[in-house]
């Protein structure tokens, strides 16, 4: 699985830019896909906050991720540009059928394809080996392109949920 994205992303956002991830909780299709990229740009094309545009951008990546930056160097995001984000999102659900707002399944790299996990198996996914402390985790929690770059898809041992797993296992 090539997880070479950071090319993707655009260079002149701050690296401070807010960030917001929503993954689903299937992969789309290609035609899918096609359809909510277009969505996207018409999205940031217009978002505004209090009648000014903001500096945005969307992504959809490895087709299970919907990536919205805000460079907030020009224009903040207010509560009502943030709002309409998430009606955009609402809207991706009802029209494909699928849940962006899930944060208690959890994405991981196994065997070379992206797997979902829910968090309540966690533990018996690690004891019984299906992943390991290498095992890499997109950290949808990261909140700046900056963080984006450095640490959303990184391994289990580099990020919070090490403290899930060395609790009841010690020998991480």
């Amino acid at each position: 699985m090539n997880l070479d994205y950071k090319y993707l992303l655009d260079n002149n956002f701050y690296p401070g830019s807010r960030v917001w991830i929503y993954q689903s909780s299937r992969m789309f299709s290609l035609d899918e896909a096609m359809e909510i990229e277009e969505k996207l740009n018409e999205f940031t094309g217009q978002w505004n906050s209090h009648g000014i545009p903001v500096k945005g951008a969307a992504y959809l990546f490895f087709g299970q991720f919907i990536v919205l930056l805000a460079d907030e160097t020009a224009t903040g995001v207010s509560g009502c540009s943030t709002d309409s984000s998430a009606r955009l999102i609402k809207n991706i659900e009802q029209r494909f059928g699928v849940n962006m707002f899930d944060r208690t399944t959890l994405a991981f790299v196994v065997k070379d394809k992206l797997e979902l996990l829910p968090l309540s198996q966690l533990q018996y996914a690690f004891d019984n080996g299906f992943i390991n402390a290498d095992t890499l985790y997109f950290n949808n929690l990261v909140e700046t392109k900056e963080a984006l770059e450095r640490n959303w898809i990184v391994p289990v041992k580099d990020c919070w949920l090490i403290n899930k797993l060395v609790s009841k296992n010690a020998t991480l």
